[in-house]
């Protein structure tokens, strides 16, 4: 979940790679993955779609014990409110959401008006994005 995240885990990234168009995305779900690789788009294997990925910089060390690198994955569930707006998250969004106009390397972002759902904020209306209507 994204509240378990802590600023410690997030110390060795240095840049993040969006695989979609964040400026039309209310949220996105965010973990840390155990991956073998601190760059590069990591493989995938949930029953979704990755939004973006998070890049290590070269002092970021692997498990002891696995060899691994915690980086994080955006990703979006098929049920998530872009491709079901009237559906389960139309009002709200998942523990592991955030909206991606907050974060950036080393800051794990937090949940806003829009990606909970509404009511729309200022800031929506300034860019012309409105909430689907329940």
């Amino acid at each position: 979940m994204s509240a378990l995240i802590e600023p410690a885990e997030l110390t060795h990234e240095s840049g993040l790679v969006w695989l979609e168009d964040i400026t039309r995305l209310d949220y996105v779900r965010q973990s840390l993955d155990r991956l073998p690789t601190r760059q590069g788009k990591p493989a995938f294997h949930r029953g979704s779609r990755m939004a973006g990925y998070a890049v290590l910089n070269p002092a970021a060390r692997s498990s002891r014990a696995s060899g691994t690198f915690l980086r994080r994955v955006f990703w979006l569930a098929l049920h998530d409110r872009d491709g079901q707006p009237g559906g389960l998250y139309a009002p709200g969004a998942p523990s592991e959401a955030v909206d991606p106009r907050t974060i950036s390397p080393r800051i794990k972002g937090h949940k806003t008006q829009r990606s909970e759902g509404g009511p729309e904020s200022q800031a929506m209306h300034e860019l012309g994005t409105t909430l689907p209507k329940n």
